[in-house]
């Protein structure tokens, strides 16, 4: 007899959104959670990571994509971001696919079933002045093209209390229901890749286009509680002003009925994931986001 792993105790259930939360992410595009990870999960990540960037893997990546954020000691005191850190090191998987997590996102996204779609490691150290420390506008969707769903959200999970002075996530308040300017395809690529200002440029030109106003609001987040996000909420990261590194994993999160679609983009070739060089294919020969080496399952069923 197998033995449902997708259920919570009556403690966690109490821990779920409310449907007043629910409504408010669906209004605002971000939810702060209660305490989802207990002190020893958070520990526990905090341990795993150091160990990370000490060299440990569990299960190094077979290949590496073309785009993977991987960062390594010699690119020095920079924001560090390491993509698959749930698939190389299973002390991380272990907390990252708690399924008192996953159901937190299926509550908020209206799914029977959540997956993980990526999870990275960051680490901004404490130097004000470093530029890769901070985190264009920007929203998530629009480098998930090759996703089916419009419902995928990020858990923004800090090791510690995340305060503005460490440059904490920021969410634009209620942008995931702007209607978009119509744009070229350059906007799949990643901030990295672009000129700050012209993505602070295009954030003022979609307000403007909606009418609406550029409210900037900073999660501060206590340990052991993480921050929710909509895959077209615009959000971005200032500068380090503290005195320690602000650790934390972004944990993106896939609907169970999110799957992969081809995007073709303005020069022929056709937009490519991460992901479609390293998971299973599909019947068809296509990338399989449901791969659960990649993209394990978190959460099955009902949350109400």
């Amino acid at each position: 007899m197998t033995t449902n792993p997708f259920v919570l105790t009556d403690t966690e259930l109490d821990l779920l959104p409310t449907d007043e939360d629910v409504r408010f992410y669906q209004e605002h595009g971000w939810y702060l959670s209660k305490k989802l990870l207990t002190d020893d999960e958070v520990d526990a990540l905090t341990r795993a990571s150091d160990d990370f960037y000490a060299g440990h893997r569990d299960h190094p990546l077979p290949t590496h994509p073309p785009r993977i954020a991987y960062w390594t000691p010699e690119h020095g005191e920079v924001q560090r971001h390491n993509d698959y850190v749930h698939v190389e090191v299973d002390a991380i998987r272990r907390v990252l696919t708690k399924p008192l997590i996953g159901a937190v996102a299926a509550r908020l996204a209206g799914a029977e079933a959540i997956r993980v779609f990526q999870a990275t490691m960051i680490y901004k150290p404490p130097r004000p002045e470093e530029q890769s420390n901070i985190v264009p506008w920007h929203f998530d969707k629009h480098y998930w093209s090759t996703s089916t769903s419009e419902r995928m959200l990020t858990a923004f999970i800090p090791f510690h209390d995340c305060t503005e002075e460490m440059g904490t996530i920021t969410m634009v308040d209620g942008s995931h229901q702007w209607k978009e300017i119509g744009a070229d395809d350059s906007v799949t690529r990643h901030f990295a890749d672009r000129d700050r200002s012209e993505l602070e440029a295009m954030l003022a030109a979609n307000a403007e286009h909606n009418g609406a106003e550029v409210t900037k609001v900073p999660m501060v987040i206590p340990r052991g509680h993480m921050s929710f996000h909509h895959c077209k909420t615009y959000h971005g990261s200032g500068a380090n002003r503290s005195d320690r590194p602000r650790r934390a994993i972004s944990l993106h999160l896939q609907d169970g009925d999110n799957r992969w679609q081809r995007y073709p983009l303005a020069d022929g070739s056709v937009l490519s994931y991460n992901h479609d060089h390293v998971v299973r294919r599909d019947a068809q020969g296509n990338p399989d986001y449901t791969d659960p080496r990649y993209c394990p399952q978190t959460w099955a069923g009902p949350t109400a």
